[in-house]
């Protein structure tokens, strides 16, 4: 009985410090930029800059079928999957469009050009300039699945709708975290404004 105590308690303090460690980690990546020009009490709308994203279309739907085959797709060309075996600094948030056939996002590290940017081995993998857009986004926390996703995206229009504020029909999950931290999970569902 001591012994499993003490494997216990083992696991859970190195817990705690591998979660510690990428809630620190998490502060130094590079973000998509944007700057707050409204806030509501549910909501807020967002000017973001132009960008540069590398990008895998889907041909499956939901975030439950896409997200993960997304993920590896485009993490396996950042961790060096590519023509230089060169490997490029992961960025927040992952982004992906809540379409019929899905695309999920990376954004590149701005130190980067489309020119700069290794050649994916990985066909479907491409680079998007994406020109500077306004959002309004609605946040949550937890894990993200279909469902949350899909209530928060009509939380957002009936909020965006009660201000008479038009918007479009692009709306996109955005996560903030790494699939393995545990603690302070972001998450967000915005839409393109018109």
């Amino acid at each position: 009985m001591k012994i499993v105590i003490i494997i216990l308690v083992v696991f859970l303090i190195a817990f705690t410090f591998v979660q510690l460690f990428f809630i620190r980690a998490q502060r130094n990546i590079e973000t998509y930029p944007y700057i707050v020009k409204k806030k509501y009490d549910r909501f807020e709308i967002r000017n973001y800059e132009a960008t540069l994203f590398t990008s895998v279309k889907l041909s499956t739907k939901g975030y439950k079928n896409s997200s993960s085959k997304g993920f590896s797709i485009l993490a396996g060309y950042i961790f060096g999957n590519n023509d230089r075996n060169e490997k490029i600094s992961m960025t927040s948030p992952v982004s992906m469009s809540l379409e019929d056939s899905m695309t999920m996002m990376f954004m590149v590290p701005k130190k980067f050009n489309k020119d700069m940017l290794p050649k994916p081995n990985q066909s479907g993998i491409e680079f998007k300039e994406e020109p500077a857009k306004t959002f309004a986004a609605i946040r949550f926390s937890g894990w993200a699945n279909d469902t949350k996703i899909e209530t928060y995206k009509q939380n957002l229009k009936a909020a965006l709708d009660a201000e008479g504020i038009s918007y479009t029909n692009r709306f996109y999950f955005f996560g903030y975290n790494a699939p393995y931290e545990v603690f302070n999970r972001i998450n967000e569902v915005l839409v393109e404004l018109q």
